[in-house]
């Protein structure tokens, strides 16, 4: 699946990842390849990707990983597009 993930000021990231849990209004939930299309509003929390990605340099201090080697990047709201395994997300 292809992730883009965008802020107001730049593309913190753009590239292959195996799955992204976000924390959406209704409560955390994972998507992985293949899911159906959705579109969801964000609240604050932790976006947290699975998979070997390379972030750059200026943008790594944004970015922690946790005790399972998943990529964290806390937000304070937002928005996702997921559709035909190009995941969006819009970060504040």
């Amino acid at each position: 699946m292809y992730l883009e993930i965008v802020s107001p000021e730049a593309v913190l990231f753009a590239g292959e990842v195996i799955s992204v849990t976000v924390p959406g209004i209704n409560g955390e939930f994972q998507m992985l390849t293949n899911h159906a299309p959705i579109v969801s509003i964000l609240q604050e929390g932790e976006v947290k990707i699975q998979g070997e990605i390379q972030i750059e340099e200026e943008y790594k201090d944004k970015f922690t990983k946790d005790s399972n080697g998943k990529t964290i990047l806390h937000i304070n709201s937002g928005t996702i597009e997921l559709n035909d395994n190009k995941l969006i997300v819009l970060a504040d």
